[in-house]
This record gives C-alpha cells, sequence and structure tokens, in this order.
C-alpha cells in the first residue's frame, strides 16, 4: 500500500502481510470486504459485483464485499472453491472508540477445519491430514474437528497411500522441505497445504500432544512407538492454532488405524467391487445398499467399517450377537427406530458446544437426544432377547441429570440465533422473568401507574404518554393545576396543559428501555453458562454418540437381514470358504420388479479347491459371480449378515480384486500396462488368508501373450506357499488344460442353453469347462450387422478346422485359406516394397508426434497409389 493510504487501508495491509496466502474478508461496519487480488477472487467465485473504494487522495482499491449475516451463506462458497478464508472481525464497539475500530484475526476456514454446516456432509466426515514422509516408510494423522475423530498410523508407503485414497481428506498438510517428496507420493489430487520444516519435527510434536491430551506419555493411546505418526498428529495440532482453533478440548482422545486388525483391500478393489461408490451414473454401491441408518453418525460409521473391516473373530461375533438379538425383536427394532429417529448429529453438536458454535435451538436438540438415549438404554437393560442387548446398554453413559438440566434452562422452542430472544426457559432466572413481565406486561403496569396518580391527586382526567424528548410524562389540563402533588417534577408548560414526570415513572422508564438489553445480555450469560455445563461432559456425550451409531448401524443390518434374507455367516479358523445360494446385494436390489436374482454356490478349500478357472461368455454372469464372493466375505466381517442360505468362512485378511478396466490413459498408461500394474501388486502382497478375484487377466495385449501371462498368474498362485483362495474369470480356454497339471485348479463354467442358433444365459456356475465362448452370439445380441457376423462365422469355421488339423509350427492366420485372407502386402507391386521398407527402417522411439504424423501421412499415399496400379 502506499503511504497515502487511508488509516482503514493501513489496517488492513498490517493484517494482510500477516496472513499472505489466504483470502482476507475483512469487516467493516455491517458489512465484510474484501480488497485488490482478493477482491476479484471473491467476486468471481459469489457472483458478486465488483467495485472500487478510495485509498487516499491518490489512489483507489478494488473492493468486493456482502452483508455480515450472509456469512454463513458466501463462506462454504469460498471455501468448496479451495480458498483458506481469513475472518476479520471488529473487537471493540465502534460507539466507544474516537479512533480507528481494533480489528483482529478470529478465524482461519479451509477445506479441512470447518464447522460449517454449509460445507460439512452429513453422512460423511471432513478429514484434514497430515503426511510426515520418512524414506521408505511414512506417518499420517487424520483429524475431523467437526466431530473430534483424530486418528493416527505409520506403515509402508503403499500402505499409507491406500489409506489416503480411502479416508479422501479435504486436505493434506506437508513439510515444505518435502514438496517434492509429496507431490511425487500423492499427486495433485487433494488441497495441501505447505508447513513451516519445524512443524514436522518429532520431538516438538510429542510435546504438543501430551500437553493437550495432559498425559505424561502416549502408550495410553497405543501410538507411543509410531514416530512417524506422532509426528503427523502432532502438526495438525500445530495447524489448528496457526488457524486460530484454540478450543479444542473435544479433540479428547487419538486413535490408532492399527493394520494388524483390519481387513486389507486396495484402492483398485473398493473401485472394482463398488464398495463405497458405483462406478456408473445413477448406479448403487454396497454402502447405498446396506445404509438404512437413521442418524448421520450411523452413516459415517458404517461407511468407516466398509472401509475398515474387522479380521477378529470375538469382535466380529460381538456385532452378529447384537444384530441377532435385534432381529428376532421386532418390536424392540421399532421402539429403537423411532427413538432414533429424534436423534441429532451428537457428534458433531458435541463439537459445536466447545467450540462455542452451537445455537440453542441445536442444544436443545442435543437434550432431547441425550432423553432418547435415556430411554434406548432403559429399553435395552430391560429387553429378555439375550444377554448381548443387556450388555450394549452398559455402554451408554447415564444423560438423566444433564438431559433435565438442559430442559430446565432452555426454552422448549428456542430461535436459531440467540439475538432473536426468548431463549431461556421460564421460571429459570427469577430476574429475567421480571424483565420479561416488564416488557410484556408494560401497559398494564403503566395504567397501574396513572391510576394510583389519580386516586392520589383527585385528576381523573390525567393521562401518561410518551415522546423521545421527556420519555414517559404526565399530562394534565391546567384546569387542574391546583391539584398537582409536591412529588410531581413540571417539565413542560403548554398552551392549555402542564406536562410531569414522577421518580416511579422514570424508574419504570429507565426499566423498560433497558429491559431489552438487559434480557439480551442476561440469557447470552445464562446460555454460555449452560454450554460450558454441558461441554464439561464433552467426553460422555462423545462416547453416547458413539454408542448411539453402532447401534444405529447394527439395526441398519438387521432390517436388511430381515427385508431382503440375510443370513448369518458362521466364522471359524478355517482356510475355505462355503457359500450356499449366494446372491450379489447390490444387483439383486437393481433387479426389474419381479425378476428373481439366480442365486450360485461357491466352495474355496485351500487343500482341494483353492483355484476356481472360471470360463462362459460375456455378460452370462462370471464377473458378477466374482464381485458377489467378494462382496459377500466382506459384509461378512463388517459384522452384517450375507445375501446366501448358508455361509462358513475361515477369516480373510486381504481381498484384491482385478476386475474390469481402470484406464489410466490420461497418466500416459494403457489399459495392459494399469492390469499389469495390478496385478503385480496382488502377486506380491498376497498371505495365505487372501481371497483374490482376477477378471480377464492379459486381455490387453495379444492373444499368445494374453495366454501365457493368464497361464504364469494361476500358476504362481497355485503353487505359492500361501495358497490364496483365487477365483479366475478368463475366455482364454487353454486354461482350462491347467487341471491336468495342478491338482488345486478346478474347471467351471457359468451355464449355456443353445437353442438353434440361439443361446440362453442361465447364470449359473457349474462344474466343468466351457466349450464355447460364444462371442458371435453375443455381437448378434448387441445389434452387429448380419454381413459381419456372417463373415465372422466363416472365419471361425476355417480356424477351427485349421487348428484340429494338428498343423504345426504355423499360427493359426497362417492355415486359413487364400481367399478368406487379405494380403497387405503383395511383393509383386514395387509401391508396396517400398512402403514395407520405409515402415521397417522407421525408428518409432526416436520419433515425435509430429514427425509420426508426417510419415503416417506419406504412406497413405504410397497406399493410395498401390490400388490405383
Amino acid at each position: 500500500m502506499k503511504s497515502q493510504s487511508t488509516p482503514l487501508m493501513k489496517q488492513y495491509a498490517e493484517i494482510k502481510v500477516s496472513h499472505p496466502d489466504t483470502l482476507l474478508l475483512f469487516r467493516v461496519g455491517d458489512f465484510y470486504e474484501t480488497f485488490d487480488d482478493d477482491a476479484v477472487k471473491c467476486s468471481k467465485t459469489l457472483n458478486i459485483v465488483l467495485t472500487r473504494r478510495s485509498n487516499g487522495a491518490l489512489s483507489q482499491t478494488k473492493l468486493a464485499g456482502f452483508p455480515h449475516h450472509a456469512l454463513d451463506n458466501y463462506l462454504p462458497k469460498l471455501v468448496r472453491a479451495g480458498f483458506r478464508v481469513a475472518i476479520c472481525d471488529q473487537l471493540e464497539d465502534p460507539k466507544k472508540t474516537k479512533s480507528i475500530v481494533k480489528r483482529g484475526i478470529t478465524s482461519i476456514v479451509t477445506p479441512g477445519v470447518s464447522l460449517n454446516d454449509q460445507v460439512l456432509q452429513a453422512t460423511s466426515n471432513n478429514f484434514l491430514a497430515a503426511l510426515h514422509l520418512d524414506k521408505e516408510k511414512a506417518g499420517l494423522a487424520l483429524l475431523d474437528i467437526s466431530t473430534g475423530e483424530f486418528l493416527a498410523t505409520e506403515g509402508a508407503l503403499s500402505y499409507i497411500h491406500q489409506l489416503i485414497r480411502r479416508f479422501y481428506p479435504s486436505e493434506v498438510l506437508y513439510a515444505k522441505q518435502k514438496k517434492n517428496e509429496f507431490e511425487a507420493f500423492i499427486g495433485k489430487d487433494y488441497f495441501s497445504y505447505a508447513m513451516e520444516d519445524w512443524t514436522f519435527e518429532y520431538k516438538t510434536a510429542y510435546e504438543k500432544l501430551t500437553r493437550h491430551f495432559q498425559t505424561r506419555s502416549l502408550k495410553g493411546f497405543g501410538v507411543e512407538p509410531l514416530k512417524c505418526a506422532i509426528t503427523a498428529a502432532g502438526a495438525i495440532l500445530i495447524y489448528l492454532e496457526n488457524t486460530q482453533h484454540h478450543k479444542i478440548y473435544h479433540l479428547s482422545s487419538l486413535s490408532r488405524i492399527d493394520e494388524s486388525q483390519h481387513v486389507w483391500m486396495d484402492d483398485f478393489t473398493l473401485r472394482s467391487l463398488e464398495v463405497l461408490h458405483s462406478n456408473h451414473p445413477n448406479g448403487l454401491s454396497l454402502f447405498d445398499v446396506l445404509d438404512r441408518t437413521l442418524t448421520p453418525m450411523g452413516s459415517r460409521l458404517l461407511r468407516r467399517w466398509l472401509m475398515l473391516p474387522l479380521k477378529e473373530v470375538s469382535s466380529i461375533k460381538e456385532r452378529h450377537d447384537l444384530l441377532e438379538a435385534l432381529r428376532v425383536s421386532s418390536d424392540l427394532s421399532f421402539d429403537i427406530s423411532e427413538r432414533l429417529r429424534s436423534v441429532c448429529d451428537m457428534e458433531r453438536l458435541s463439537s459445536k458446544v466447545i467450540t462455542e458454535k452451537i445455537s440453542p435451538r441445536e442444544l436443545i436438540c442435543l437434550g432431547r437426544s441425550l432423553e432418547s438415549i435415556c430411554s434406548i438404554k432403559q429399553t435395552l437393560s430391560l429387553s429378555t432377547r439375550g444377554q448381548a442387548l443387556k450388555n450394549f446398554s452398559q455402554g451408554f453413559p447415564d444423560f438423566k441429570n444433564l438431559y433435565e438440566h438442559i430442559i430446565k434452562v432452555l426454552h422448549m422452542d428456542p430461535p436459531h440465533h440467540l439475538v432473536k430472544g426468548n431463549v431461556i426457559a421460564s421460571g429459570f432466572c427469577k430476574e429475567l422473568d421480571e424483565l420479561r413481565r416488564l416488557i410484556f406486561s408494560g401497559k398494564d403496569h403503566l395504567q397501574t401507574i396513572a391510576q394510583g396518580e389519580k386516586e392520589r391527586s383527585g385528576i381523573q382526567s390525567l393521562k401518561i404518554s410518551f415522546n423521545n424528548v421527556f420519555g414517559y410524562y404526565i399530562e394534565i389540563r391546567n384546569i387542574h393545576k391546583e391539584k398537582v402533588p409536591s412529588h410531581w417534577i413540571r417539565k413542560q408548560t403548554l398552551s392549555n396543559a402542564e406536562r410531569y414526570v414522577t421518580h416511579e415513572l422514570k424508574d419504570y422508564e429507565r426499566d423498560i428501555l433497558g429491559a431489552e438489553e438487559k434480557i439480551l445480555s442476561l440469557e447470552t450469560d445464562l446460555f454460555q453458562q449452560l454450554t460450558a455445563k454441558v461441554g464439561e461432559h464433552i467426553e460422555i456425550l462423545q462416547k453416547g454418540a458413539r454408542s448411539l451409531a453402532h447401534l444405529d448401524v447394527i439395526l441398519s443390518f438387521s432390517k436388511s437381514a430381515l427385508e431382503d434374507q440375510y443370513v448369518r455367516p458362521e466364522l471359524n479358523e478355517s482356510q475355505n470358504i462355503f457359500i450356499e445360494q449366494g446372491r450379489h446385494p447390490v444387483i439383486e436390489k437393481s433387479l426389474p420388479i419381479g425378476t428373481a436374482y439366480v442365486p450360485n454356490d461357491l466352495s474355496i478349500d485351500s487343500e482341494l479347491t483353492q483355484v476356481l478357472i472360471i470360463t462362459g461368455p460375456n455378460m452370462a454372469g462370471k464377473s458378477a459371480f466374482l464381485r458377489q464372493s467378494a462382496l459377500i466375505a466382506l459384509m461378512a466381517q463388517i459384522g452384517s449378515y450375507v445375501p446366501a442360505k448358508r455361509m462358513q468362512m475361515g477369516l480373510i485378511d486381504k481381498i484384491f480384486s482385478r476386475v474390469g478396466a481402470s484406464d489410466h490413459l490420461s497418466l500416459g498408461e494403457s489399459t495392459f500396462m494399469v492390469e499389469m500394474n495390478e496385478t503385480a501388486g496382488i502377486l506380491n502382497n498376497l498371505s495365505e488368508r487372501s481371497l483374490i478375484i482376477l477378471d480377464e487377466i492379459g486381455r490387453g495385449t495379444s492373444t499368445y501373450d494374453g495366454v501365457s501371462i493368464a497361464w504364469a498368474v494361476a500358476e504362481y498362485l497355485h503353487e505359492h506357499f500361501m495358497r490364496p483362495k483365487t477365483l479366475f474369470a478368463t475366455h482364454y480356454h487353454e486354461l482350462n488344460k491347467m487341471t491336468l497339471s495342478f491338482p488345486r485348479i478346478k474347471n467351471f463354467n457359468v451355464s449355456v442353453k443353445e437353442l438353434e442358433d440361439k443361446i440362453l444365459f442361465m447364470h449359473k456356475i457349474i462344474p466343468g469347462a466351457s466349450a464355447h465362448s460364444f462371442g458371435i452370439h453375443v455381437a448378434k445380441m448387441a445389434g452387429i450387422p448380419s454381413k459381419v457376423l456372417h463373415r465372422a462365422q466363416e472365419l471361425l469355421k476355417d480356424l477351427e478346422a485349421s487348428q484340429s488339423s494338428g498343423l504345426q509350427g504355423e499360427s493359426k492366420e497362417k492355415t486359413i485359406s487364400k481367399d478368406l485372407q487379405m494380403s497387405f502386402f503383395q511383393l509383386e507391386n514395387p509401391l508396396l516394397e517400398k512402403l514395407r521398407s520405409e515402415i521397417m527402417d522407421l525408428d518409432v522411439n526416436t520419433l515425435t508426434p509430429l514427425q509420426a504424423l508426417t510419415e503416417l501421412d506419406k504412406m497413405k499415399k504410397i497406399f493410395t497409389k498401390s490400388f490405383e496400379k
């Protein structure tokens, strides 16, 4: 800014210099204003007018702003656009200062730290992540400040990378000196922020965490030996300080994400199985099908369970026991469901209590939720449907006293904003009740004063009025001047009347005029006291919210079990999987009404049937069978019942999926390269309890390369000492011969009925190899022109004939009769000889794109001339 800047703009410049990487909202009177480049950004993002204001005698500056009361509408748009927004407020009353109003930053809102309901999504977390890279491993911390969830872990780079993709944080923090490593590791898919290097020092982080949690060590959180994780978690706390988030007492614990406790699924698997999101517009995911929760907390927890399935039998069985108890008691489930419908988002409201951002209406909603918990706790504890319900009820704290206190203090239907008044309940504060009586019964009180003066003076015609000059006054006509009592004080003489005031009237005036201001002040104080008292119970509030979310998810599972005929899986320590009449949980929900899903059995035994080779035509159901097998196993280990008639399964510790195309062409990777990367990830990370589903491995390259790769992969999985459970769908019928050499490989196919020249897909998986691929039949069903289909049939017959002739040393293509071939290079044509020579002499590895196009154009001209001749 120039030296001629106005005092206001000088003040703005000083604050802006301290926060150069933020978009600064500067409070000026009733508006938040932005200047210079910030104004341009704000104008474009919010679609508001860009104008100018004077900045001293010699200059003007760009300006864009909006009313301060519209902050909740505009702030989310700025944050969603990726801006870090610094809010600069007036720190003193402008009426009480003669100089420029003191201003300062009251909060910095970024995509990863927001409590604004317009920014947050109710059914998913809003995580801030901190990443600490350290050679071959990394530390990761995740914080949702809106719920108080604080997580940390460390591990190999591949593990941390997959966790980041799974949790998909809104913002990622890293050390400035690690910028190159960070971008190479995570790319540019996330909103990120580089912090000073000292914020990622282990000693600083450890001290920061122990001071915050008021502990001597971090052993109680299970992260003591995880130096990288501690470093990342400490950096998050420093970031909260830097962004003016000082009221963070709701961050009461640090939870470890323990790789050893959860089923591992990489990002490819989550996407290909459509666990959290569908890969198709308007499609359903497994989350969509299972989410019948009634609270936002429950929905978020279900998402977490799907991301991190359990692999401890006792923990899974606890969920199944609770589900069973709810499933067999429809009355109990209905009663709990009705209570849950009235429950608000306790996790986020508890956080708002601590940050003092909760509104009166939200606080009364929190109180009613506590009442619901009290009722649910009693219902569960008195249930006769098994010990599981009684045991679970003990996890709910007793909120009776806190609930009763909230209801006692707050009005039953308070406004959303404190300034609207009528927040505190009648009867709680005598002074407040008196002030309200004074306002609402003011006219009656004035009549009482007037009647008293009439009786004392004998002037029955006197009246009490009000103006802005004298306030309240008594007016009488001149003919009654002789009757005026001595305690009246004359204020004004009119032509035919006199005006007086009394001490009683002035006292009333003082009371009535200050009553509204006193009411607001008193209600504000009482509300803040209530908020502080509720905040003292933050840990049990969070515990109650977690228990309620847990119950909500299990109740959601029980609804699916009843309505969709799911059964309880039998989990054991074996290496086998047996599913009788399994169904795909998502596809069966997407079928037209009246269409039944065709169930299929699955039996995998690591000693007898370890690798299943599944052949059959496209559209017949191979991929659906593969996916449903993996999804059923996943559902069993999150604590859900499964879509089957019966299921027995040994615990799975990893699920790998190579199903469907996932091209990264924009990153320069071909379909085949992506397929090989994913396959390599599976082969290099498998375990003895892994479940692997592979679909069409090797199809992205030539036939013989593809068959060779597919064979080698299947052989590797069979011969590996871990013996992972594998379902392998393929079009390469050559793989059917593997059963002759590998005892634990078994052939299966999708049943098909042939009716003359038509086929009927039965969608049934049966033992044995498929006789044909039925590719031409599928092409016909897809609408390929009959001329093309006829030509394909001719070629197919010739190829099959050549294959059966037993010719060796020649490719199938060379055995096709000459009348069915299209010889590209007829060597008697000199122009084609020249074209061949041109191609053979090209070094494709050194060509630029422009040179390649030039050569291609030259060859096209030669080829065209050859046919003209």
